[in-house]
């Protein structure tokens, strides 16, 4: 058992299952920067369209400011999550995997992003 823990590439695969997490936190802000600002794009078009009717779309805000705040979340814990694998590995102990409650989390709150952006979506034709 010790020559595994010892192999490098156990380390290798932990650094990059760390950077994949940091990609995915990345890419969520990325995202939620976009919706949060989809609300105002569709403030300007009307404006472009000279309808008079402007509707508040405060929603993509919200949902917007949620997903960047999901990417800090994971990128937070996935740095608590590979400092705590690394210092595992330094200590010798033996390793089991475990699920990863994060990405279940994370996986769920995007079910719920999603479904939400759809009835925002229909109910704003």
């Amino acid at each position: 058992m010790a020559e595994i823990e010892r192999d490098p590439r156990v380390y290798f695969a932990a650094e990059r299952t760390f950077l994949a997490w940091i990609r995915t936190g990345l890419a969520l802000m990325g995202f939620g920067f976009v919706v949060a600002r989809f609300g105002l794009f569709l403030r300007q078009m009307a404006l472009i369209s000279h309808d008079a009717a402007i509707k508040s779309y405060g929603f993509s805000l919200w949902a917007g400011t949620g997903l960047v705040l999901v990417g800090v979340i994971v990128n937070a814990s996935a740095a608590l999550r590979h400092i705590q694998l690394v210092n595992s590995f330094k200590r010798g102990d033996s390793f089991v995997g475990r699920p990863s409650y994060v990405a279940v989390a994370v996986a769920s709150m995007l079910v719920l992003a999603g479904i939400a952006m759809v009835i925002f979506l229909i109910a704003v034709e």
